[in-house]
């Protein structure tokens, strides 16, 4: 199962799903709450609610659908998606989880880079109520920094929707995002980052790392210096999948579906 991140649609997945899907797996990328209609629909009119969403309820929704499955899943997220998979593997979820630059949980703070980078988005009038639409300018400078004009339009146009400010704060302020650094029972993690991430930087990353590993589970770290926060959807993205479902295969010990 897909995880995406916030201001993104599950679309940002494409890529890695239809890839997973030829390697024979059966693969899941479900939307947030309120997230069930076209992008444009999503720009043009989001849903009130979306705006009041919290970390607790969104990752509620994952994990009715996670215990829905008929054995536990792999589980991948993307940014926030990321910090959700960890969530879910604290209680008890998901075969495996690989978070990719994950957002903070509790006990990480963002540091200059990530702020300058989200200020502008949540520190709008009431963002924390309602939502908000990134601006291309701020899209573009924070998650797709070295790619071309084309790949960076061609990205804000798919994927981007309206964010809800209030997880950022939850996440900021360590509300809602708890996890449990000694489970020893959770499942195999491994924890992804780019070295150009201004979102989530790979000293956020290594943060978690250090938390998770201290639980005795087996916990894994990746830096890839040349990628950007977008790493999943764009130029590139095929190593980022393949290389987090061959350690995933090899975490839960099962050969590929044919």
């Amino acid at each position: 199962m897909l995880i995406h991140g916030a201001g993104l649609t599950s679309a940002c997945w494409d890529h890695v799903r239809r890839h997973y899907e030829t390697l024979g797996y059966r693969c899941l990328a479900p939307g947030w709450p309120f997230e069930d209609r076209p992008i444009a629909e999503l720009r043009r009119a989001p849903d009130p609610e979306f705006g009041r969403l919290t970390i607790g309820r969104i990752v509620q929704q994952y994990e009715r659908i996670v215990r829905a499955f008929p054995e536990p899943p792999i589980l991948i997220g993307h940014s926030f998606g990321g910090l959700f998979v960890q969530m879910l593997l604290d209680r008890g979820l998901g075969a495996a989880g690989v978070a990719i630059c994950p957002a903070p949980c509790a006990g990480i703070f963002p540091g200059p880079t990530t702020l300058r980078s989200v200020m502008p988005m949540v520190a709008r009038w009431r963002s924390w109520t309602r939502p908000v639409m990134p601006t291309f300018p701020q899209f573009a400078s924070t998650s797709l920094q070295w790619s071309t004009a084309t790949e960076q339009r061609d990205a804000y146009e798919r994927y981007v929707v309206p964010i809800t400010g209030r997880i950022f704060l939850q996440a900021g302020l360590s509300v809602g995002n708890r996890i449990k650094g000694g489970n020893s029972k959770r499942a195999p993690l491994l924890l992804m980052a780019g070295g150009q991430d201004r979102m989530v930087t790979p000293r956020m990353v290594e943060a978690a790392y250090r938390k998770q590993r201290r639980s005795g589970a087996p916990t894994e770290y990746r830096l890839y210096p040349d990628r950007t926060h977008l790493l999943i959807a764009t130029h590139g993205w095929r190593e980022i999948a393949d290389e987090a479902i061959g350690w995933a295969e090899r975490a839960v010990g099962e050969e590929r579906p044919d």
